[in-house]
């Protein structure tokens, strides 16, 4: 972090761009960000962590269209047919990065409501059948996986082209893009090419309306990389490729103009509080920015509670069903607001032989709430000693490669 004349805080983050010229799927976006230097050794470290024998991942050079770029081609004979819970404790089990793990969770659960929506069952009882083997699962957990390895803090991507006509699938011919596409891509802007190939498919939808902050140009950065991910063959007269941008650029403290995001509401006054602490998690499942529930009195005196979601504008009609899912409730409102978040870094510690992750910003550092209570369980000790002992910690330990303590 650096200061300006002015004495403004001004951050550096690192953001991913998606130029979605020939559509996106999986395997196209963990192909791009190897090509742009995501080392594959790394990548192939962290995935080892699932419990998911039998499956491999090949990198190989190619050329789409005269373009050189990396094809990530992961094999197994997983023929199982996995529902969400399934692959959400899969990936919840694998100790990954905290970032990756949230990543990874959000993109199948927005796969998950809308398979519900699709075929009308229950999100718990969705059984994923293209997205459930082991290429669609390492396609979407080493996505989050190598933007890690990468840094990314904020990932973008072009409008998104889509191809016509049918594609084949599990439950049959279906029309091109899939439903599941279509869905996914609510509220994204996207065109459509005369191509009858499946250009987006359910996975790269997915991974693009999870992880994205905006759609549109190249956002404002300094490129420090770039790359290409290939599809499975060549088209005739478009390269078969995806292409990432990777670049830094400064984000400044100071009021100004801030990143475009919504607070969806909705006043309850017929739930249980049990019922509101799963809506907030549900919200925050989804990829809410952040949920929260404020009591309030409502007509004719009766106590209610207002359930507020802050998202970006890309998730918004995906959270606003799942809100309706989840309360029951007759309508969800709107608000457009802006954000100044403040970046920061996750860090960890050890209190009793036992590990804390950390959240650092501005050399603050506050403890992470599971751990610090699975602590104070196996110690005996109060969770506010915890705590304090963990920041201690923090503080008291050397910085990067041996400097001074923080």
């Amino acid at each position: 972090m650096t200061t300006t004349d002015a004495d403004v805080d001004v951050d550096v983050e690192t953001v991913a761009w998606f130029h979605c010229f020939a559509g996106i799927a999986g395997d196209m976006a963990l192909g791009s960000l190897l090509d742009a230097g995501a080392d594959v050794d790394e990548v192939r470290a962290l995935l080892n962590r699932l419990d998911l024998p039998g499956w491999d991942l090949q990198v190989e050079a190619a050329l789409r269209g005269g373009i050189a770029c990396t094809r990530a081609i992961v094999s197994g004979d997983d023929v199982v047919v996995r529902t969400h819970g399934v692959i959400a404790a899969l990936i919840d089990d694998a100790a990954l990065p905290p970032r990756v793990t949230q990543r990874a969770l959000a993109v199948f659960r927005s796969l998950a409501i809308v398979e519900s929506a699709l075929h009308r069952r229950p999100v718990e009882q969705v059984h994923f059948h293209e997205v459930g083997g082991h290429d669609a699962i390492i396609d979407i957990v080493g996505t989050a996986v190598a933007l890690e390895v990468l840094g990314v803090d904020d990932v973008h991507a072009s409008p998104v082209a889509t191809g016509n006509g049918t594609v084949r699938s599990a439950h049959g011919w279906l029309p091109n893009p899939a439903p599941a596409t279509v869905r996914l891509l609510e509220g994204v802007p996207t065109y459509g090419r005369d191509v009858r190939i499946e250009l987006t498919t359910p996975t790269g939808a997915a991974l693009l309306a999870t992880l994205c902050s905006s759609f549109g140009p190249l956002p404002d950065m300094t490129v420090t990389a770039s790359g290409f991910g290939g599809g499975a063959g060549e088209m005739d007269d478009l390269p078969n490729c995806t292409q990432v941008v990777i670049g830094r650029r400064a984000t400044s403290t100071a009021v100004g103009p801030g990143q475009p995001a919504l607070v969806l509401e909705t006043n309850l006054d017929d739930v249980t509080g049990e019922q509101l602490g799963y809506a907030v998690a549900a919200a925050l499942d989804a990829g809410a920015l952040d949920a929260w529930v404020s009591p309030v009195t409502m007509k004719k005196g009766r106590p209610g509670h207002v359930l507020h979601v802050l998202t970006d504008v890309a998730r918004a009609d995906s959270l606003r069903s799942e809100i309706e899912r989840v309360t029951g409730t007759m309508g969800v409102r709107g608000t457009a607001v802006e954000r100044w978040p403040v970046a920061r870094q996750l860090a960890q510690t050890t209190v009793d032989g036992m590990t804390v992750r950390m959240k650092v910003t501005n050399g603050r550092a506050k403890a992470e709430f599971d751990d610090v209570a699975l602590v104070a369980a196996k110690t005996g000790a109060s969770l506010h000693e915890v705590a304090s002992r963990a920041e201690e910690a923090w503080r008291s330990a050397p910085g990067p490669e041996g400097s001074p303590a923080r």
